[in-house]
């Protein structure tokens, strides 16, 4: 049972560290970049919010997180918070 716990907490420390929400995906993204491109990059997001041809996505957690702003689905501004 013990050793079930230690290789199931390396497997969760693993797919955190591999995590896509990083500093170095951030610095990647660029204003005019389509919606695709930033999920290709991120993955796909948590959460979005729509409204007449403006998007909003956030890809992440309330503590660690990338939001990025759209307009006819390219990025316009983008932001972020806890991020290493």
């Amino acid at each position: 049972m013990k050793i079930k716990l230690v290789t199931l907490a390396i497997a969760l420390l693993t797919l955190v560290g591999c995590s896509k929400i990083n500093k170095e995906n951030y610095q990647a993204l660029e204003s005019g970049m389509d919606y695709s491109e930033v999920e290709t990059l991120l993955g796909a997001p948590t959460e979005c919010q729509e409204a007449i041809g403006l998007k909003q996505c956030k890809w992440g957690t309330e503590q660690r997180f990338i939001d990025v702003k759209f307009v006819a689905d390219k990025v316009t501004y983008h932001s972020m918070k806890g991020l290493r």
